[in-house]
């Protein structure tokens, strides 16, 4: 969501430098000139990738609610149950009811340990490899804003001549459009880098974990069924 603020007042700020116009009369005549719509491709581009972080913002409260559902008191004391049936059984040694009880026990185990144990990988793989590099790009990012707010159409003062308005205006309206395309050819890296590292974080390695804690799970559930075969 910080990314998602950021992104949204950098493209707030751009909006407006986009629409700026410059009213000029020159021998009488009204020129109305919009030299902020070179700035459009720039602004669609800080609009999808605010999107993106919008979208990432959406897997992470996805993932926080299936780890609320996951820790509840009902998952667990169903998990309890499954496991000492299945150990009840074992003892008993009759595998043949095992059968339906083994998938069920898979899906607890999964909603119980799935999403902590991605949402722990997560965070320790995000502390060691890219917390760093998330700080940097979040930096400049939030420092964007300030570096283009600064563009503004002079207004000419009456007294002066038309090509002392002229000359009042073209410099300043250059040298805003030069300093916001000199701190946009950061943008495109920052935000890629930010939206492989979101991705990495909400889509990649969730799924890695969810695979791995099913793996597992299904490896705990036959390893019985051998044993009481193999007897």
């Amino acid at each position: 969501m910080t990314v998602f603020a950021a992104a949204r007042a950098l493209g707030a700020v751009v909006s407006v430098a986009q629409g700026t116009q410059v009213a000029l009369q020159p021998a009488g005549v009204g020129v109305n000139m919009a030299p902020g719509q070179a700035l459009q491709p720039l602004d669609q581009l800080i609009d999808q990738f605010a999107n993106i972080m919008l979208a990432a913002s959406v897997s992470f409260g996805i993932q926080r609610l299936l780890l609320e559902v996951g820790c509840h008191w009902t998952v667990s004391a169903a998990l309890s149950v499954a496991v000492l049936t299945i150990a009840l059984l074992h003892w008993r040694n009759k595998p043949e009811r095992l059968r339906w009880l083994q998938p069920v026990l898979v899906v607890l185990l999964v909603a119980r340990f799935a999403v902590p144990i991605s949402a722990l990988g997560s965070e320790a793989l995000y502390r060691a490899f890219m917390a760093e590099e998330y700080r940097k790009e979040l930096a400049v990012l939030n420092a964007s804003p300030d570096k283009v707010s600064g563009l503004k159409g002079a207004e000419p003062a009456g007294n002066e001549s038309v090509l002392q308005r002229w000359k009042s205006k073209l410099p300043d309206l250059k040298g805003s459009y030069e300093a916001i395309l000199a701190a946009a050819s950061e943008w495109p890296r920052t935000m890629v880098k930010l939206i492989a590292l979101f991705t990495l974080q909400t889509i990649v390695l969730p799924l890695v974990f969810l695979w791995l804690v099913v793996h597992l799970g299904q490896l705990a559930v036959r390893a019985p069924r051998r044993t009481s075969e193999g007897r």
